[in-house]
């Protein structure tokens, strides 16, 4: 895939390049699917540095771009939520602004009890973002609690794609699949 600027492809380009070398780690790993691997790729370690971070918000938001009336990213807490804040600041200083939410595991067992935080998402379309896809389980469990709260999700973004049936998953959902990088660009095979 292509951005749709020079300077947007260029950004991706350097978050490849950061990802091969700070992200890419070789070994024996139990993925959050439960499924082994030779390797892993860390991507809060780069969506979590200001090197990468506000890269991530303008990828992100480009692929967005043809997604109409969203108001509102985030998705499943932990990795979601860096990439939701790199693109709502992004989102600002484009003219574009959305807002930021975050979906818990679990709801809360005190104060509001909410399982959402951020932004009211009831009645709204949002996209739920990823750092990486495997099966595609924690965007759907995101998907699933926001459907229940009355929003719209529309769409899944992932930052990279390990190339291991989410996007098939996703759009079975009938979301709509984006990814940012996949393991071509990372020279890794699936697994």
């Amino acid at each position: 895939m292509t951005l749709s600027t020079p300077e947007l492809e260029a950004d991706r380009q350097a978050l490849i390049a950061l990802i091969k070398d700070e992200a890419v780690f070789h070994g024996d790993f139990t993925l959050s699917s439960g499924k082994k691997a030779t390797y892993y790729v860390d991507m809060r370690k780069l969506t979590l540095d200001h090197r990468a971070a506000p890269a991530i918000g303008r990828i992100v938001l480009d692929l967005m771009q043809g997604l109409d009336g969203i108001e509102a990213v985030g998705g499943l807490t932990l990795g979601a939520d860096p990439i939701a804040n790199a693109v709502m600041h992004e989102s600002v200083r484009a003219g574009t602004p959305v807002d930021a939410f975050v979906v818990r595991k679990e709801p809360k067992d005190h104060g509001r009890g909410r399982q959402i935080e951020g932004a009211d998402v009831t009645g709204k379309r949002v996209v739920v973002v990823e750092d990486t896809s495997t099966t595609g389980g924690s965007p759907l469990k995101a998907v699933e609690v926001l459907r229940k709260a009355g929003a719209e999700p529309v769409a899944v973004i992932s930052i990279v794609d390990r190339k291991t049936g989410a996007q098939a998953a996703i759009e079975a959902e009938g979301l709509q699949w984006l990814a940012a990088i996949d393991l071509a660009d990372l020279g890794l095979a699936p697994q």
